[in-house]
């Protein structure tokens, strides 16, 4: 497990005494729901209530028996005495495992849901203050046409809250308990107890199970801590790019003693964002591994338990951690405004090729022809880096359609900005926007 990277509140739903605890909640539950239906004395309850786990007791047991559940169950029938025989009663071990692994994995989705939602509202701050910061937007890699760094920031907010749905959705679908038996026909315990004790944990039951509760749930789970996180690597690729020293138009932060390396004192280096895409990379492979614990022999083997000790938390920490660590990136990012400037005229206004195309058009060319003409000067500002204004007007063919001002008026960066407040409007973010500017 990744227990550097763990944060306080993710790691204690992860420990083995928050594991323990939580299959006692099981046990207790259970017994509550057999007194609800008479089976087990209320006058017991009490007493079973004040059972606990003894875990040094329950590692000498768990010595002999090579069996968690069964050291468990004599561990914690030790510190209650008689009253212990009802404990277990009609239950399979897989009852308690992965009725109590639901409450980890929703008590896991609930810490990553606020993290999310932490994420959109920063996310949202950023696109708002930079609703108007032109930047020139690239495609494999080149320059296009000028975008907005709120534009950018907003498609992310807008990415993340799609990201909150799924996992608000597997958290609904992992938030089940079984408590059927064996091979999950209910023949030693009732539909009625799983029921009780489920509304006592505040989880709907299986409607069927067989040993487990099915492990297509976990996989959905995980793989959506993937999709979670593989949006976080394509935000954090997107930062460590835009801070390329040829290009610098965004920077994460970088502190006041820091160092980026042991041999150059230089060096400012994306390392939190390369951090991020690493551990997004771990993710998706235990997503992999979910996936293929769905396919178990018959009512259930347990080539599934081994690996799911590792990949559960492993997935739940390591997203947690980076969507802490990205958060803080975005909260502290450096943006460079006048290196955007910079950026956007290095093509010498080829950014404008489609509007002079366009134009061409709209004089009454045929759309191949003004395509033609536009490319030709187009290649000529990119081989002889000559503004691509005064080839336009050099270009006899052009200036046949234009005149000089008509022309000029064309090379202007606000046709680009006209329907940013439409998109920031469709998203509900122009009244925040509104709301913001009005408090300064």
């Amino acid at each position: 497990m990744i227990e550097r990277y763990s944060r306080p509140r993710m790691k204690r739903i992860w420990s083995d005494k928050e594991k323990f605890d939580k299959w006692l909640q099981v046990e207790i539950s259970v017994c509550e729901a057999w007194a609800d239906v008479g089976r087990v004395p209320k006058k017991a309850i009490p007493k079973i209530k004040k059972a606990r786990v003894d875990f040094d007791r329950m590692a000498e047991i768990l010595k002999i028996t090579h069996h968690d559940v069964t050291a468990f169950l004599s561990a914690v029938g030790e510190t209650i005495g008689e009253e212990s025989r009802y404990i277990h009663l009609g239950l399979t071990s897989s009852d308690v495992m992965d009725t109590a692994l639901a409450l980890q994995l929703r008590d896991a989705a609930d810490l990553l849901l606020d993290d999310i939602d932490v994420l959109i509202k920063v996310l949202e701050d950023r696109a708002i203050s930079n609703k108007d910061t032109l930047m020139i937007g690239r495609t494999h890699g080149v320059h296009a046409e000028p975008i907005t760094f709120g534009l950018k920031m907003a498609l992310w907010a807008q990415e993340m809250k799609r990201n909150y749905t799924r996992l608000k959705n597997a958290r609904e679908v992992i938030s089940v308990g079984k408590i059927s038996g064996a091979v999950g026909t209910y023949a030693m315990v009732s539909p009625e107890v799983e029921e009780k004790t489920c509304a006592r944990l505040g989880l709907a039951p299986a409607p069927i199970s067989n040993q487990i509760i099915q492990r297509d749930r976990h996989a959905q789970f995980i793989s959506t801590l993937a999709i979670v996180a593989s949006s976080l690597e394509k935000f954090a690729t997107e930062i460590r790019a835009l801070q390329r020293t040829e290009i610098l138009e965004a920077e994460e932060p970088f502190s006041s003693g820091q160092t980026g390396s042991s041999a150059m004192p230089h060096k400012r280096n994306p390392e939190l964002c390369e951090r991020v895409c690493g551990l997004a990379r771990l993710i998706r492979g235990h997503s992999v591994t979910a996936m293929e614990n769905v396919a178990l022999w018959h009512e259930r083997d347990i080539s599934h338990s081994s690996n799911e000790r590792v990949i559960l938390p492993d997935a739940c920490l390591a997203l947690d951690y980076i969507l802490d660590i990205f958060t803080g990136v975005m909260r502290g990012l450096q943006v460079y405004p006048e290196n955007m400037k910079r950026n956007l005229e290095i093509t010498q206004g080829l950014v404008f090729s489609q509007s002079v195309m366009l134009a061409l058009v709209g004089k009454g060319l045929s759309r191949q022809k003004a395509y033609e003409i536009t490319q030709r000067n187009a290649m000529q500002a990119w081989k002889t880096r000559t503004p691509f204004l005064k080839l336009l007007k050099a270009d006899a063919t052009v200036m046949e359609n234009f005149n000089v001002k008509e022309l000029e008026s064309i090379f202007d960066y606000r046709r680009f900005l006209k329907h940013v407040d439409t998109i920031f409007e469709r998203l509900g973010l122009l009244r925040k926007t509104r709301k913001t500017t009005s408090k300064k």
